[in-house]
Formats: C-alpha cells, structure tokens, sequence
C-alpha cells in the first residue's frame, strides 16, 4: 500500500522541533501506532517507525545507505568508509575494520580496558566535586577506550579529547550551518591527527596496536584507512561517552536487588546494558535512500525516497516489547536496533558490549548508594547523538544502599 504525507495532533511536539527533541517518544508512538511509514511534511523524509520495517529496512539492499550519507544537510563529502559505501565496497572496507575492532582486537586491549574503569570508578571518591556522569565517567572512558585501539600515550589523551568533541558535531544531519562548519574543520583536523600518529607508531617499536595493525593493512589504501579511522571515532566516541549517562538515567532509580545482581552477575550486567541501550540509544535513527520502490510492513516507499530508520522508536514498539517504555533488565529475548542490523550492524558493537557492563559492575560494587540528581534531567535539543545536558552524581555510602 501507499502511504500519504499526514499531520501530527495538535497536541504533540514534531519530534526534530527543538522542544520535541528533548521527548520525541510521545510523536514516535502516535505515528508508529497510526502511520508506520510516514512521509514527514517537516523534513521532507520518509521516517519509519515500527520494528518490524526498520528491521526489514536496514537489512534490505534497495534502500542505500551511500545515498542516505549522500543526502545529509552538508555540502562536502564525508570520508570514504563502511557508513558510506554500499556492497560490495562495503564488504571490502568492513573487513579490514575487524583489525580494530575485531575479536582478536578486543582481547588485546580488553585488560587495559579493565584498569581504565578501575581508576576511573576510584578516581570518583578522590573528587572535590560532585561528579558528573557524562564529564568524569563517560568522556574519560570513550578515550581510555580509543587511546587503547589506537595505541595513545595518555599524554596524548586530552588532545584527542578535544578533537573528538569537536568532530562529533558531524553526526548530526540537522547541525546549525555554523556549528556543521566547525565540525567539518575539526573533521579535518582529526583525520591529520589520526594519520601523523599512525606513522609515527609505523616508524616506531610499538606495533602491537589495533591501530597499527589496521595501518599495516595492504587491502587499503591511505585514505580508506583513515576514513575508517575517522568513522571509529566521530560514529563511536561520542555515543559511547553518552551511553554511560543515558544508561545510569534509567538504571539508579532501580533497588537494592538489580544493583546487586549486576556487581555479582556477568551475564546479567550484560543483558542489563543491552536493555539500557533499547531505551535510550545514542544513535537514535539511519539514513537511507530507496533504489526503487520498496514495500515495508506498514506501508510503501517510492523510488528515491530519503528514509530514516526511526532506531528510537523501533526499539519502543509495543508489538515486539512488553512494558516498552520500562527498564526490564532481564529482558530476553532483546532483539532491539541500537547497533542497526544487516550489513551495517555497528562493528564496535562487541566493544560496547563488554565496556558498558564492566563500568556498571564495577561502579556499583564501588558505590552501591549511588544517587542521580534530584531533580530530572533534561536532554540536549540535538537530533544525534541524543544525550543529557549534565547527570550528577551523589555517590552515596560505599557500604550499603539503602532503598
């Protein structure tokens, strides 16, 4: 069937106004209930809301993903890389990309990433401050874990901190022109960075990196290399950073029982994480453009249609997840959108997986009276990555919780 353009009730917020941003879930759970397959009258793009489409969506090949990049409100070229290209150079790009990321990477820097979180969670106590969730938690983690994969000395640390926050601006497709300049430059800047460090470790003795070892690699020349570089960092540090804030937003409200399963429970804080990551994903839709005219459950896409995957929404669906919009941190099976699906499912996906679950584990086995703000805080009005303007902490008492 085709599907009309249609208008959202009066009474709610188009979910890329700036106000609706901060709460697209009630915009999100009238069009998946009412027009699943909706051409928005506002951005000019087809947004798909259920999960049945999405799913169905991000693992068909007549909706491009190179195209969807193609179409994003910039006018320059983004580097060549996985995010950009469609099979079969998708293929051949994302192959070498598991030097990175890959399993063989992950158990190399995976006891380093371990006494990152250790001195990191530690380091919260020795704080004059109030700890921030996002400030001292998740931004130092994001770069503890790239400063692992790309073998950076911490003295290196705070300069790629800076870049990478400034760089991230590239992720969203909406950007203000002023700010998506910016960004374009700190883009630049970065991808200069990435390739002097990864000629110095090549004329050095340290090549035991995930970073050198993707360097190395002779199925790629120098500017897809950096591409996929730049595409770790500006697609993956941010959100990570984000992640922590988000995931702890949901989770601290929940008692003594789930706190406590989490510290003694590996697979438990996993599928914890995972159900953190269904409510509150970082990247909360993709791009893509129709080759031809696709038919998703739902409703229609015509031939060169700009479509979103709406990932927020998808992972809400109430015809795939009883309780939706509740933390159910047992949740099995989980089969949520946050890392996409299809070719494009997200290569750092294992990564996240392990970080994320050892953070929570091991921060509340350090602070179990761990508290967020009083007071409930707001979401930035940006469309990507979706993320909280601030989350404080009061660490509580380091030997009980009292609920």
């Amino acid at each position: 069937m085709s599907t009309a353009a249609v208008d959202l009730p009066g009474s709610l917020i188009h979910p890329f106004a700036p106000a609706g941003r901060r709460d697209p879930y009630p915009a999100y759970r009238w069009l998946q209930t009412n027009v699943p397959v909706h051409h928005d009258r506002f951005s000019g793009m087809w947004l798909v809301t259920g999960h049945a489409a999405c799913s169905a969506l991000l693992r068909d090949a007549r909706f491009s993903a190179a195209l969807g990049q193609r179409e994003r409100a910039r006018d320059d070229a983004l580097p060549v890389s996985m995010l950009t290209t469609d099979p079969p150079d998708h293929h051949r790009l994302r192959a070498p990309g598991g030097l990175l990321l890959g399993p063989a990477a992950l158990r190399s820097v995976s006891e380093g990433l371990r006494q990152d979180v250790d001195t990191l969670v530690s380091g919260l106590a020795a704080r004059d401050a109030e700890p921030d969730a996002i400030r001292d938690l998740g931004t130092p983690l994001a770069t503890a874990v790239f400063g692992r994969l790309f073998g950076l000395p911490p003295q290196e640390h705070a300069a790629f901190t800076d870049l990478a926050r400034a760089a991230s601006v590239n992720l969203d497709p909406m950007a203000p022109p002023a700010s998506a300049a910016r960004g374009r430059l700190a883009a630049s800047a970065l991808t200069h960075y990435l390739d002097a460090h990864a000629r110095a470790l090549a004329a050095g003795d340290d090549d035991t990196s995930p970073l050198a070892a993707l360097a190395a690699d002779q199925r790629l020349e120098r500017h897809e290399m950096l591409g996929i570089l730049s595409l770790a960092v500006i697609g993956g540090w941010g959100p990570l950073a984000e992640t922590v804030g988000n995931g702890l937003l949901w989770l601290l409200p929940e008692g003594p029982a789930v706190r406590r399963r989490i510290t003694e429970d590996p697979e438990f804080a996993r599928t914890c994480a995972d159900e953190l990551l269904r409510l509150e994903a970082p990247i909360p839709f993709a791009a893509r453009v129709t080759t031809e005219s696709v038919e998703l459950p739902g409703g229609r896409v015509p031939a060169g249609a700009r479509v979103l995957a709406v990932i927020a929404a998808a992972n809400r669906d109430p015809a795939v997840f009883t309780e939706p919009d509740r933390l159910v941190p047992d949740r099995v099976p989980n089969p949520h959108l946050a890392f996409g699906a299809g070719p494009h499912f997200c290569l750092a996906a294992a990564l996240v997986r392990q970080v994320l679950p050892t953070l929570l584990a091991r921060l509340l086995d350090r602070f179990p009276g761990l508290r967020g703000p009083d007071v409930t805080p707001a979401f930035r009005p940006t469309l990507i990555p979706r993320r909280l303007t601030a989350y404080p902490l009061r660490l509580g008492r380091d030997d009980a919780y009292d609920a």
